[in-house]
């Protein structure tokens, strides 16, 4: 099979077990998505999860958190891991969206990628999600680790990762395909013992760097 019929295919399967894909960060609008999505970095969702309603309720809007104090970011989202890091980063974010762009999450790549914490991944995840805007596919761990198995990639730098994978795939699914493989690595291919009896693609992919199935 060609990598591209490959890479269909894997999605064909992959939709029918995820009809509905969504995050599964808990957002309602675009800054919350990305609040959510820098404090998911080396974080489950589900701690995530549990962060982010007190970090809104003190901090609403995108002005609450561009005056607030880094120290007082840094104690609510200290479970979260790298909390430091990640409250300047949200801080200073804030502040950017509001001297540079009127108070609202900017649409593009090129802007969003000058906000404090946020990369590639993190832009695909906001631009797909809250606006519907494809300009990417987001490569976090587990896009990295089932690519790579599933023989759609040979690299390991998320950057050229996404090079190789949007080639195979129709624009409007990049958001999708993310999400399908989010949800199957952390179901049915982890990084350690994967289910690779239990699993639909078991007779398609190739299981690269996989041992022990």
């Amino acid at each position: 099979m060609k990598k591209n019929e490959l890479a269909l295919e894997i999605f064909d399967r992959l939709k029918k077990r995820y009809p509905k894909p969504e995050p599964a960060l808990a957002w309602t609008n675009s800054w919350e998505l990305l609040v959510a999505t820098v404090l998911a970095a080396q974080c489950t969702d589900e701690r995530v999860n549990k962060v982010t309603p007190d970090f809104f309720k003190r901090w609403p809007n995108i002005p609450a958190l561009a005056n607030a104090n880094v120290s007082d970011i840094e104690k609510v989202v200290h479970s979260t891991g790298f909390f430091r890091n990640k409250a300047k980063n949200l801080k200073a974010a804030a502040q950017r969206i509001m001297e540079e762009y009127g108070g609202e999450v900017p649409k593009t790549m090129a802007d969003l990628i000058t906000l404090g914490g946020v990369a590639r991944k993190t832009a695909n995840i906001v631009l797909s999600n809250a606006f519907g805007i494809h300009e990417g596919i987001a490569v976090d761990t587990h896009v990295k680790r089932l690519t790579f198995r599933m023989g759609l990639t040979s690299n390991t730098d998320p950057v050229r990762i996404e090079k190789d994978l949007i080639p195979l795939y129709p624009k409007e699914t990049w958001g999708d395909i993310n999400h399908f493989l989010v949800y199957f690595g952390r179901e049915v291919c982890p990084a350690r013992n994967p289910k690779c009896n239990e699993c639909e693609l078991k007779d398609i992919c190739p299981k690269k760097g996989v041992k022990n199935t």
